[in-house]
């Protein structure tokens, strides 16, 4: 589990020493999001997560996961995480809005400190000599500072629990022109990165760590009421909470589930839609996961969403967050959802 302890101290400095580099003072980041960028954007009817009420190209965008509901589909703790900071003087990240957390001061993760270059930390186990509830936060930015995404989850609860995510971007963006067509840059282009998560459960307790390799390619020029946008995560592994891979468990039980030797866990794709992407350079979308069952026939695995920003004068970079939900093969009745983060960088027309 070398890969899973990288140290982070240089990529953490950029952060500020305290407050919230989540938090955008402008607004406070507590519109729903529901005007999909109409005052600069393309006019959709999907719908955006809350945070910045009136996103600009030019402006700084945070967005978080909304507030759930429905506690039938275990989502009522969904977005009780809209406020975070990271304190580099004692390598503390300080999460408010969750009880039983100890006293909101997460430190870096014992037996797993990082995946890759995102950070881990988790909360207090005692205080004050009361018992707390299991939590576990992921922190990743980019190397110049300009993205940033948090996430905090949960293994204390038989749903899902209290959580959230949140990603942002601190700058702004200029999006290739139509038409762009350059060595290093045309009209369509590829991101590449990594995928780190949290695997939290309904109808079971505990949590589980996942590491992918990503891609998301874009085209600038089409369609004409928003930018085409794919994108797969694969090459995907599973961590218990200590940091042992478990991948080879699932996949056995997803082998005997589907009565067929699976080689691995399914790609997660996106599905291609139009009006998924706007002139502020948000994206939202849905993905999905599937593999062939031993007839032969396809069979659905997983399903859900993903959400992005767009980053740089060259739009370089891509922060952002997918959540899958689907039935996990190892237990009966259980579902497993994973969340997860990611920040691509996009690669040079003559290296994809």
């Amino acid at each position: 589990m070398s890969q899973l302890r990288t140290a982070l101290a240089a990529l953490l400095l950029l952060s500020a020493c305290s407050g919230s580099p989540f938090e955008d003072p402008t607004d406070g980041g507590t519109d729903g999001g529901t005007d999909g960028g109409t005052d600069g954007g393309i006019d959709s009817d999907r719908e955006l997560p809350p945070g910045t009420a009136s996103p600009k190209p030019d402006k700084r965008i945070v967005r978080y996961e909304a507030r759930g509901t429905a506690s039938t589909d275990g989502d009522s703790g969904n977005g009780y995480v809209t406020k975070v900071s990271y304190n580099r003087d004692s390598d503390t990240f300080s999460v408010d809005g969750l009880p039983f957390d100890g006293d909101n001061a997460y430190t870096r993760g014992t037996k797993v400190g990082s995946l890759g270059k995102v950070a881990v930390y988790e909360g207090k186990p005692t205080l004050d000599g009361i018992e707390q509830i299991q939590h576990r936060a992921l922190y990743g930015v980019s190397s110049d500072g300009q993205v940033e995404f948090a996430i905090v989850r949960t293994g204390g609860y038989v749903d899902y629990g209290f959580g959230g995510f949140i990603y942002q971007r601190n700058g702004s963006v200029t999006l290739p022109a139509e038409g762009t067509n350059t060595a290093d840059y045309r009209g369509q282009a590829r991101y590449k990165g990594k995928f780190d998560s949290l695997r939290d459960f309904k109808a079971k307790s505990g949590l589980e760590y996942g590491r992918a390799d990503m891609t998301m390619d874009i085209d600038y020029d089409d369609f004409n009421d928003g930018n085409g946008v794919k994108g797969r995560i694969y090459n995907r592994k599973i961590y218990d909470i200590n940091g042992k891979e478990i991948t080879d468990e699932v996949v056995a039980a997803l082998s005997a589930e589907s009565d067929r030797k699976q080689d691995g866990l399914p790609e997660i794709r996106f599905r291609v839609q139009q009006g998924v992407m706007d002139d502020n350079g948000e994206i939202v979308g849905t993905v999905s996961s599937s593999y062939y069952n031993g007839s032969g026939a396809i069979e659905g695995f997983e399903q859900g969403n993903y959400y992005a920003i767009v980053s740089g004068k060259n739009a370089e970079r891509v922060v952002g967050v997918v959540v899958v939900e689907g039935d996990d093969p190892r237990w009966s009745g259980v579902t497993t959802r994973e969340t997860g983060g990611f920040i691509l960088k996009r690669k040079k027309a003559s290296t994809n």
